[in-house]
């Protein structure tokens, strides 16, 4: 029965279209203008950000931030970035143009920020708290909290209506959906193991959520939370990035040095390159060419081409590299993360 879901979902009209349609067609945003390409790199146990030049590998900076520092996070507007500082209790502000830090923001706990579609709210994640924080998004008031009664909340990804979002509870195997506008839980569903990266397909009607405790995917649709499928990748599976044409799905497997492709079409891996380190969070070039994953236990960023899979560059970075993000990319505007855009 499964397969059969499957098979009509994946034929099912596209009500939304391609939800990363701008990111496809390499649209830049006219806010990006004059900044220059650089990847981010939050090294979480040194508590500092690795400024790297993605043309040339050379290490531009190493500047501190809070301790723990998790995620490096496109702000919406595109003009800034928000290196979250967990055990610090506050957002480190980093200037696009200059690369430098540029402010502090105090926030609880911040693991993981993210920012509604329509760009009024930044959504701080405070996996310790169990709790997510709406914010406006210029001010930074707060505006309301939703605890989420599964311990470990830490990844989200919004539906294509923006309406709604699924976020992972790692420790916990499930996965919430949450009503946006009402701040309220409306679905769950079990997936087991260690949930962690969400993202949403392209036509909108599925999301995929990598399992580090299955070693794999669970795929879920987006409008009634079932279960359609789950595909075995590797070992440690953590982190999502989605392909410059949209057709594919990477996959980090952390704990076993390797890269899975999954097509979005037949919903099966179709390359697995084994690339070694330990590969935590995603990034791919604006060009597609390349693939930018952070390695978690090896102090170290691996740069990966997307053609051959064969490791073109290994970057010494600080301790425990994260959420590291490229930026800046093609699209509309940030959805948060270590950088979704739309």
């Amino acid at each position: 029965m499964a397969g059969l879901a499957w098979a009509l979902l994946a034929a099912a009209p596209a009500q939304a279209g391609n939800v990363y349609a701008h990111i496809k067609r390499g649209d830049w945003s006219a806010r990006v203008r004059g900044i220059p390409e650089r990847v981010y790199v939050p090294n979480s146990e040194s508590g500092t950000v690795t400024e790297i030049d993605p043309h040339t590998f050379r290490i531009i900076r190493t500047f501190e931030t809070g301790y723990y520092n998790q995620h490096v996070t496109p702000g919406w507007s595109l003009r800034r970035l928000y290196v979250d500082d967990t055990h610090s209790n506050r957002l480190t502000e980093i200037n696009g143009r200059t690369g430098r830090p540029a402010g502090q923001i105090a926030v609880a706990a911040p693991y993981n920020l993210y920012f509604t579609p329509n760009g009024k709210t930044a959504i701080v994640v405070a996996e310790e708290l169990q709790r997510l924080e709406f914010r406006d998004r210029r001010t930074w008031r707060l505006r309301g909290s939703l605890f989420v009664p599964s311990p470990g909340p830490d990844h989200l990804d919004f539906s294509a209506s923006g309406k709604s979002l699924l976020i992972s509870c790692e420790y916990s195997g499930v996965v919430y959906r949450v009503n946006v506008a009402a701040r309220t839980i409306t679905g769950r569903v079990a997936v087991g193991g260690l949930p962690i990266d969400v993202k949403l397909a392209p036509q909108g009607q599925r999301y995929y959520v990598a399992n580090q405790g299955l070693g794999g995917v669970s795929v879920i649709s987006a409008n009634t939370l079932r279960i359609l499928r789950f595909i075995r990748t590797g070992t440690g599976a953590h982190g999502l990035a989605i392909s410059r044409s949209t057709r594919q799905l990477y996959v980090s497997n952390r704990l076993a040095g390797s890269i899975s492709v999954i097509s979005f079409r037949t919903g099966r891996v179709v390359r697995t390159w084994r690339v070694g380190g330990s590969p935590d969070m995603l990034q791919v070039s604006p060009n597609g060419g390349r693939l930018w994953a952070s390695n978690r236990f090896d102090n170290s960023v691996s740069v990966i081409s997307t053609r051959t899979g064969r490791v073109i560059a290994r970057i010494a970075v600080g301790a425990s590299p994260h959420g590291l993000a490229f930026f800046p990319q093609p699209g509309r505007y940030s959805l948060g993360h270590n950088g979704v855009y739309r």
